[in-house]
């Protein structure tokens, strides 16, 4: 991590074919991504709107420390875990934009 941005963007249309094949379909949804930008998290409603779908964001507001703990704590004991740099970790958390009211839907889960 962080991905190259070619290979980000080739997951990114097989997974935005997905969701639109399964909304498409009736399924309900979860998509867990960071979604750390307004802009990104907008590209995917401007994905929905037409279908007649408005997202709803949950948002988990957890504090910079937990999330830098969290990270620490990896030890690549389940198959999905990965390492990531203590600092790659905290310039992803400092520049998320978290989201707001305005943008839709939103839960606020505080952890």
């Amino acid at each position: 991590m962080p991905l190259p941005r070619e290979v980000h963007a080739q997951i990114e249309e097989v997974l935005r074919a997905r969701l639109f094949e399964l909304v498409t379909a009736g399924a309900d949804v979860v998509l867990d991504f960071s979604f750390w930008s307004r802009r990104v998290r907008e590209s995917y409603r401007s994905l929905l709107r037409p279908l007649g779908i408005e997202p709803e964001i949950i948002y988990l507001a957890t504090p910079r420390e937990v999330a830098l703990a969290r990270v620490r704590a990896r030890r690549l004991e389940h198959g999905d875990d990965f390492t990531l740099p203590e600092e790659v970790a905290a310039s992803y958390f400092d520049h998320f934009e978290p989201p707001t009211a305005d943008e839709g839907p939103l839960e606020v889960i505080h952890p």
